[in-house]
């Protein structure tokens, strides 16, 4: 699994998952960094990430036992304009 770092998505880190959805290895860069398969998401993203971002998946020891991944989150948002500032109010 893949670590968060304060600067990969504009969640606050209070409210984000500490790990992120396992990403299958391509390959070893070297002796302390992975490549990784990123989704669409992590695009911007540069594939080699060092060890210490990284962790192995805990499978369950309950036989048949499958855990749902966590929701991916669009960090595209719709974009509005806006017209006019109908009031205000100062403190």
């Amino acid at each position: 699994m893949f670590k968060r770092t304060s600067n990969q998505l504009e969640l606050p880190k209070k409210l984000s998952e500490r790990w992120f959805f396992p990403f299958p290895i391509l390959n070893k860069v070297s002796t302390h960094a992975y490549q990784l398969k990123l989704s669409s998401q992590w695009n911007s993203n540069h594939p080699d990430i060092h060890i210490s971002l990284l962790e192995p998946v805990k499978t369950s020891s309950i036989p048949n036992r499958h855990q749902e991944p966590p929701p991916s989150y669009i960090i595209e948002e719709e974009e509005f304009e806006i017209s006019q500032i109908l009031d205000y109010k100062l403190k």
